[in-house]
């Protein structure tokens, strides 16, 4: 049995008591950053083993991992923060899991979009998740698919390409459409704030940004 299990993306209160469980009852957790999973599980008192996972490893261990759950250990994939597979490693391990016949299981948690989405004001009844977007070849032409969306679409963005991205989409988008940026979901100095693509590139300029941002952009 291979666990999903989604970890808070900010405020430690948002895991799930089956989350905490299932995390000490595993055999092994294999996790993003090792790092960080152990400060999530000293948190809570959880001894259970920890391994690397990540996308300059997964490559070459996926194999492995699911020769050892065929042989019958049960493992919990966790990334750093939200659900794995969403914009994170676990799409690889997962498809191997299933090809081979391994039981995979997704807990319900955390997912930063979700909240970003429905505080948004925008409209959310349909949507399009984009993810990251390209950072040079083929960023202009994904722009440009996007601008002619009908629905509401989702990106993440760091906090260091924010102002340039909110700027690129008013050049495709125009700087009246409808956008939102919302950073630090859960967290002390969370901010989720609506307004035109042009006024929110304005905003951030003169702000340090940090943090986890997510963009949710009015459909054309």
């Amino acid at each position: 049995m291979l666990y999903l299990v989604p970890t808070p993306i900010g405020n430690l209160e948002d895991i799930t008591l089956r989350a905490l469980r299932i995390l000490k009852e595993v055999d092994k957790i294999w996790a993003e950053d090792t790092r960080v999973t152990k400060r999530l599980l000293n948190h809570f008192q959880i001894p259970t083993p920890v391994g690397a996972f990540h996308a300059f490893n997964e490559h070459q261990i996926t194999s492995g991992v699911v020769d050892q759950l065929k042989a019958g250990a049960t493992f919990a994939l966790v990334s750093d923060a939200g659900t794995p597979g969403i914009s994170d490693p676990g799409f690889l391990l997962v498809r191997e899991c299933v090809q081979e016949g391994v039981r995979v299981e997704c807990l319900p948690g955390p997912t930063a979009f979700v909240p970003a989405l429905a505080a948004s004001g925008l409209p959310s009844d349909k949507f399009h998740f984009e993810g990251f977007l390209p950072h040079k070849k083929g960023r202009q032409t994904r722009l440009q698919y996007l601008s002619a969306l009908p629905t509401t679409f989702i990106l993440y963005e760091s906090p260091n390409r924010l102002v340039k991205c909110l700027e690129q989409l008013g050049e495709f988008c125009g700087p009246e459409r409808p956008a939102c940026v919302a950073r630090e979901l859960t967290k002390i100095h969370e901010e989720i704030r609506t307004d035109t693509l042009a006024n929110l590139a304005v905003y951030f300029k003169e702000k340090n940004v940090k943090g986890e941002i997510v963009v949710i952009v009015g459909g054309a």
